[in-house]
């Protein structure tokens, strides 16, 4: 099957028909080969899954031979707000091909990303009418709290990882969304990698594949 965006695919490790799927998103200025590598790790131990590692719709201007999924640059906040929801269509649509693609439900679709990846499928995971499984979340925002707290339809199982010394997308906007699941009544499992700047700790990799684990097996 052609998808909607270009895509990174790592098909399951056994060989056999997938039991369920990972779509993971870059950060901002990446592509799917990028976050493709957290795969690599995982399917060793998800050996039924097939893991789709998608490059953003757009291309990035400050990054380039690298994808966007919204611009960041100079542009305020409903700006922002708005090309968001336009990047969030386009994961609902690559979500719907492949569900088709593998004949899966929501609930066997797991979606995360890093940074900019984990500000868009937070965002589009909670607004998803039909509920899927769950969302990992790497060093990254809510997007707009106040559209987000008007438009939460499902609640899938989340955790959220930040490193303490990200100075990228500083660790206040982790604290900011534990205030934000508290206040809407919403557990969320949260861990701050230690030590670590804007990326992906092996702390993370492991504490991510276990939710994943837990969540989908």
């Amino acid at each position: 099957m052609s998808y909607s965006l270009n895509t990174t695919i790592i098909n399951p490790f056994s060989k056999k028909k997938a039991k369920n799927a990972v779509i993971l998103c870059h950060g901002y200025g990446g592509d799917g080969k990028d976050i493709s590598i957290l795969a690599n790790y995982w399917k060793n131990y998800l050996q039924e899954t097939v893991f789709i590692c998608p490059d953003g719709p757009e291309k990035c201007e400050v990054s380039p031979g690298g994808y966007q999924w919204f611009d960041l640059m100079d542009q305020s906040k409903e700006k922002i707000l708005n090309k968001s929801i336009s990047a969030e269509i386009k994961l609902n649509l690559l979500i719907n091909e492949v569900k088709e693609e593998y004949k899966l439900s929501s609930s066997q679709i797991s979606i995360g990303g890093f940074s900019q990846g984990c500000m868009l499928t937070l965002q589009t995971g909670l607004k998803r009418k039909d509920k899927i499984n769950s969302i990992i979340g790497y060093s990254g925002k809510i997007i707009d709290v106040d559209h987000l707290s008007k438009n939460i339809f499902s609640r899938p199982e989340i955790i959220l990882m930040h490193g303490d010394k990200d100075e990228v997308v500083p660790i206040s906007y982790l604290l900011e969304a534990k205030d934000f699941f508290d206040k809407m009544k919403y557990k969320v499992e949260t861990i701050i990698m230690k030590n670590c700047e804007h990326r992906i700790s092996p702390i993370g990799s492991s504490s991510g594949l276990e939710f994943l684990k837990k969540n989908l097996y």
